[in-house]
């Protein structure tokens, strides 16, 4: 199973960017949770946003409002908007996969740098 993270980059405080995370050698619906963690420098790794494959979703109270995360299993893929972005959102993004009976899939991380 490979998860390619994709999306970020630099963008100023209000902007918005949208991640991707595209899953490969698996059956996406058997993908029971997928979400993103997200790690800034000196700080522990953070639970950004989750969505179950019934499409329930959880977010932390720090990007409620301001993420959505989605999944579309027709493309394999997950993603996640970020809108009003803050400086504290910078940090490297993760995206993470649970199958049950297997240890948890991660993609590599992918930048994001809110800056003015």
């Amino acid at each position: 199973v490979q998860l390619q993270a994709s999306g970020g980059g630099l963008e100023q405080p209000g902007g918005s960017l949208r991640l991707s995370c595209a899953a490969s050698g698996i059956i996406f619906s058997n993908l029971n949770v997928m979400g993103w963690y997200r790690q800034a420098p000196g700080k522990q790794r953070e639970l950004v946003a989750a969505i179950t494959n019934l499409g329930h979703t959880n977010y932390p109270a720090s990007v409620k409002g301001r993420f959505t995360i989605s999944r579309d299993n027709a493309k394999n893929s997950l993603y996640l908007q970020m809108d009003n972005l803050k400086f504290e959102d910078t940090a490297v993004y993760f995206c993470y996969a649970d199958q049950a009976g297997r240890p948890r899939y991660w993609g590599q991380g992918t930048q994001v740098t809110v800056s003015s």
